[in-house]
């Protein structure tokens, strides 16, 4: 037992070498502005959203970009709150700032709700570049033009772009942020290995026409979530050159961790559900050698209370993963000027194995929520 711990550590430390050195081969993009050419549909899936989208449109009404050359569409999938009556509010109250928002009613063809609401905004725009976000994000004010700058000089199919939080002083905040971190970290090194494996549809941009030729999320609408991963590693598999990461600080977009342990416990066991239907070889291994090494800290600290595994063992697998994880999530920390969070670090890295298998084996057995819906893994 003692040999497998030693060796699911060193594949581990590997493993997170590669990408906290492939992290660094991703130049952050340079800011050479431009008159502005790319013309974007945002687009905005909600449901019972109304404590978040006030913030997000405001975050919209700041946009540094000529406003007839993009347009915001709102996809509402059956809230049943008062989300639909906040849009219209704003859309009077600033009338005079003619943004071009629309409201869409979500037409639902499949078992993922965010799929087809994406599907029928995209059924609807008028522009050729698809920006997607979350209604609980807030924009930053050159977000449109990061995009177009890129567009202009790197003509891609796919942007990738950063997604960061927006913290309290809570445990659980810094608890989610610095997990956060580490798969922003994971997402950069992944582009500087040339093996783009995550991303984030809280700020995804891509060609609407290639959309179409790659039938969008056709293969996948069985998975409740996956709109962003699935969608993009068809990109990668048809245009392995014409996909690119944004690391851009006026490109990152802010959302909010989730309010409590419960959600929280939801949104990883959704994320985790589609593990197994990626087709990407290296995030499946990488997922299963991330859940080996924290299985490893649980069983062998259950080991060291029964007296079967010393403590002093225990203490130098953990010490070795806190040190590795750490310069890890530094690497985003850093970026997203957040490394005064790395204090609350210690705490977070004894909590962490628990939670992770915790979450793994629930995902492997059980429904989720989200949303106020039940789904199947």
């Amino acid at each position: 037992m003692t040999v497998l711990f030693i060796f699911i550590t060193a594949i581990y430390v590997i493993f997170i070498c590669v990408l906290f050195i492939a992290y660094g081969k991703v130049e952050t993009f340079k800011w050479r502005p431009k008159n502005p050419v790319s013309r974007f549909s945002i687009v905005v899936p909600f449901r019972n959203e109304g404590n978040h989208l006030d913030t997000l449109l405001q975050s919209f009404k700041g946009l540094n970009y000529p406003k007839e050359i993009f347009e915001i569409i709102m996809v509402d999938d059956d809230s049943e709150d008062h989300s639909v009556e906040i849009i219209e509010s704003f859309l009077g109250k600033y009338q005079q700032e003619k943004l071009n928002i629309t409201i869409l009613k979500n037409e639902r063809q499949s078992h993922s709700p965010k799929k087809d609401a994406i599907v029928t905004a995209i059924s609807h725009s008028n522009f050729e570049w698809i920006v997607t976000t979350d209604a609980d994000c807030v924009v930053p004010e050159f977000w449109l033009q990061s995009f177009d700058i890129i567009i202009q000089h790197k003509a891609p199919k796919l942007i990738v772009a950063p997604v960061g939080y927006r913290i309290s002083n809570s445990i659980l905040d810094y608890f989610q942020l610095h997990d956060f971190l580490s798969l922003q970290t994971a997402t950069v090194g992944g582009f500087g290995i040339g093996n783009p494996f995550l991303c984030n549809g809280a700020n995804l941009c891509y060609n609407k026409d290639v959309f179409k030729e790659l039938n969008g999320f056709k293969g996948n609408t069985n998975i409740a979530s996956g709109d962003d991963l699935f969608f993009m590693e068809k990109v990668v598999k048809n245009y392995p050159k014409d996909i690119h990461f944004l690391k851009s600080k006026n490109a990152i977009v802010y959302t909010k961790p989730e309010a409590t342990l419960m959600a929280l416990f939801n949104q990883r066991v959704r994320w985790a559900s589609k593990t197994s239907a990626y087709n990407n070889l290296f995030s499946k291994v990488l997922a299963l050698i991330v859940l080996l090494m924290n299985a490893s800290l649980v069983v062998c600290f259950v080991l060291a209370i029964l007296g079967l595994q010393s403590w002093q063992f225990l203490s130098v697998l953990f010490i070795i993963k806190f040190c590795f994880d750490f310069l890890f999530i530094f690497r985003s920390s850093n970026f997203f000027n957040q490394n005064f969070s790395l204090i609350r670090y210690p705490l977070n890295s004894l909590m962490y194995p628990l939670f992770v298998v915790a979450v793994s084996c629930y995902s492997m057995f059980f429904n989720y929520k989200w949303k106020g819906r039940s789904f199947k893994k």
